[in-house]
């Protein structure tokens, strides 16, 4: 007889309680910014110790799977690891293959009986290899005792340092000093473990901790280091001032680097804004709430025992000597209207090419760039919302107060600007410039072609170290673009002076006008419009009143210039608009529509070069095969419609800061979606005509003004070309 459901009994998921876990750290690596967010969040509300400084996590979450990118996410984030435990390599042997059990299922079912597994052992002069599944290995001394093993159980290996906390799988709640000290064990003082974040999913759908061994990417520890960076502690706080900052003394105790010292990237979090924790006794409180926001994500935990072990917020720093300590409690400089309102997109404002602060900004470039590199979207998204604030800052930055008063810079560029402010240098940025890894990768970012994803590839999965090494042996694995940007390297990193763009965009309109006709116009935008003396390549619009005229016209204009000589190669050639009739496209739109980059516009990336040189007739008439001695420059031609020409024009001219600022400033403010191909409404996918063109009366007579329109119809100030200098 069946039984009633309502009479069979329902135990319901528990509750996850991670309160007891150590200081936890999500990596932002293969994760969206959503996701992070999401993520963190979920671990706040469990309980867990979610820390923002990698440098003080034992727990290391992210969507990785081999031990080399775990550990050069752990290197680039400027924490030294070691390898540690059983199992990592014997007899000075690497282990080839450390693949761990899988999961245990969360929905009660029997895991499958876990089968021994031998342990193949390579000799170290063997591992030449360039095959990515082999760069697991690891190098690793073995232990005294290793000597005699030859085969041995993965779960053996990992005995020492699995946890022995009940799993999902059990209905018994494990007792809180028993999950203490199984942790406690596990996280022994200078460990790290890099977990996989299906370990956390898993652990929330059961609502019971899982056991960490089946998902350990990488279990190391923090490498000793000899030197002692400088360091930061409080020289006074009165609780009862409120409204004055925290005063901290910076003490100098850096040592010279032993050579068994780890260095490099190694001090970047403390130089990088790391949160440091105030000595004041055990119950101490900021003394001020800290500003909030991209920089600092702060959560209300669901455990008292949560919030004891979060790091506290790192307070204001200021200058002790007397000359600063003034511009520090109070006295600043008139602020402009646009940090009076906090305003906080960089297209509200204007940004000159030339700042009082251009030195300091400098230095936060090449952090931005070490974030783009390792693949910290979200730090790179922070650091470029704060230079874009701190270039259009009209006054030379003083004081950390003056940093803080800024929308989009806090604690962390506080620190940093105090570092530079009061040794001349940031440590971060030595350490980014002196690390050879990070060398290595910005080599190879700087090919056409290749970009950051890339570029690590080449430097940990198959272990290039220069050009040399990409051209012996993965020429022919890169693609066409990428081995025209490896031949001309050196050429594409020359600059071009303005007199050569003009000179440039001359030529691309005399054979543009015998193409079409007279009425073709073309615009020099990017770097150009902006004001710079010196560009790295060149950006051309071409656009033309009669509609037809635009159709399909990009390649009889490459196909002339290439017959002129002026064209040696074409990187890309792109036709999207054209083959959807030049109607802007809707915002919800099908795959096969889509077009490249920022934008849909019809456009041809080529490879420039002046077929005409000083000695050409006497080269020639001495070796017919005579090399053109000339650069060969990077050039972007783009056709627009002359409905849409405005928002091509606006797009292509701004930083890119600034561009991405008009995107969000039209999604949040407007409800639209803004690129360079046109406007549309996200809620129908319409085309937003803000030039005015649907009506022939009243149609832009001119490209300026059709970008005036873009401003206009988006309710923002018109900035000129040379306000728009966000980097």
């Amino acid at each position: 007889m069946a039984k009633d459901p309502s009479l069979v009994a329902f135990t319901p998921v528990p509750k996850l309680n991670l309160s007891h876990l150590p200081e936890v750290y999500v990596l932002p690596v293969h994760l969206s910014f959503d996701e992070v967010h999401k993520l963190e969040d979920q671990l706040a509300e469990a309980g867990a110790p979610v820390t923002y400084d990698i440098s003080g996590a034992k727990l290391i979450l992210g969507a990785l799977t081999t031990i080399k990118r775990a550990k050069f996410e752990l290197h680039s984030r400027g924490l030294r690891v070691q390898d540690r435990g059983v199992g990592n390599t014997l007899n000075g042997a690497s282990v080839i293959d450390r693949d761990r059990n899988p999961p245990a299922p969360v929905d009660g079912s029997e895991s499958p009986t876990r089968k021994r597994r031998k342990l193949t052992l390579v000799n170290r002069d063997e591992q030449n290899s360039t095959d990515p599944k082999e760069s697991l290995h690891n190098t690793e001394p073995a232990t005294k005792g290793e000597e005699d093993v030859a085969t041995v159980s993965m779960s053996q290996l990992s005995v020492s340092y699995a946890p022995t906390y009940p799993t999902a799988i059990s209905s018994d709640t494990p007792k809180l000093d028993e999950l203490e000290s199984a942790i406690s064990s596990d996280f022994p003082a200078g460990s790290v473990k890099v977990v996989r974040t299906e370990w956390f999913a898993n652990s929330l759908k059961a609502g019971i901790p899982q056991q960490f061994e089946p998902y350990i990417i990488y279990d190391g520890r923090v490498a000793v280091q000899s030197e002692s960076p400088q360091t930061i502690r409080p020289l006074h706080a009165t609780r009862g001032d409120a409204a004055g900052p925290l005063v901290y003394e910076v003490s100098q105790n850096r040592h010279e680097n032993s050579g068994d010292v780890p260095h490099g990237i190694v001090t970047k979090n403390y130089a990088d804004g790391r949160r440091l924790e105030a000595s004041h006794g055990e119950n101490a409180q900021p003394l001020s709430a800290p500003r909030q926001d991209h920089h600092v994500r702060r959560f209300k935990y669901s455990s008292q025992h949560a919030i004891d072990q979060t790091i506290r917020p790192v307070q204001l720093l200021r200058e002790t000597t007397s000359e600063h300590d003034e511009g520090a409690s109070g006295t600043l400089p008139e602020m402009p209207q646009w940090v009076k309102e906090n305003k906080t997109y960089a297209c509200e404002r204007s940004t000159p090419l030339y700042t009082p602060n251009d030195l300091f900004v400098a230095q936060l470039e090449k952090i931005k760039l070490e974030r783009i590199l390792t693949g910290d979207e979200i730090g790179v998204r922070a650091y470029s919302t704060s230079i874009a604030s701190i270039r259009a800052y009209p006054h030379e930055l003083t004081s950390t107060k003056e940093i803080l008063s800024l929308p989009g810079c806090d604690h962390k560029i506080a620190h940093l600007f105090y570092e530079w402010e009061t040794t001349g240098h940031i440590h971060a940025v030595d350490d980014i410039q002196a690390d050879p890894a990070l060398t290595a990768l910005r080599m190879f970012y700087k090919i056409w072609g290749v970009g950051a994803k890339t570029a690590r590839e080449f430097y940990y999965d198959r272990m290039r170290k220069d050009l040399d090494d990409i051209i012996e042996f993965e020429w022919s694995s890169l693609t066409r673009v990428q081995q025209i940007g490896l031949k001309f390297y050196e050429e594409f990193e020359l600059k071009i002076t303005r007199s050569e763009v003009e000179y440039i965009a001359s030529i691309v309109t005399y054979h543009a006008k015998r193409v079409v006709d007279d009425g073709i116009e073309c615009v020099v935008v990017g770097g150009y419009r902006r004001g710079r003396s010196e560009n790295g390549d060149v950006d051309i619009i071409i656009s033309h009143r009669d509609e037809a005229a635009t159709d399909h016209v990009i390649n009889p204009i490459v196909a002339a210039l290439e017959t002129a000589g002026w064209i040696t190669h074409s990187l890309s050639v792109v036709t999207a608009n054209s083959d959807r009739g030049q109607q802007p496209v809707s915002y919800k739109f099908n795959d096969d529509t889509r077009g490249t980059g920022f934008d849909t516009l019809d456009k041809a990336l080529v490879v420039w070069q002046d077929p005409v040189w000083p000695s050409m007739a006497e080269d020639l008439a001495h070796n017919p095969k005579a090399r053109n001695p000339n650069v060969h420059r990077r050039v972007d031609l783009i056709i627009s419609p002359w409905r849409t020409v405005g928002c091509a024009v606006a797009g292509w001219t701004s930083g890119t800061t600034f561009q991405r600022d008009l995107r969000r400033y039209a999604k949040h403010r407007k409800g639209w979606k803004f690129d360079s191909s046109g406007i549309r409404e996200r809620g129908t996918g319409k085309w937003v005509d803000v030039e005015r063109w649907t009506d022939i009366k009243t149609r832009a007579k001119t490209w300026q003004e059709a970008e005036k329109r873009v401003f206009e119809g988006l309710e923002l100030e018109y900035r000129e070309p040379w306000e728009r200098n966000t980097g």
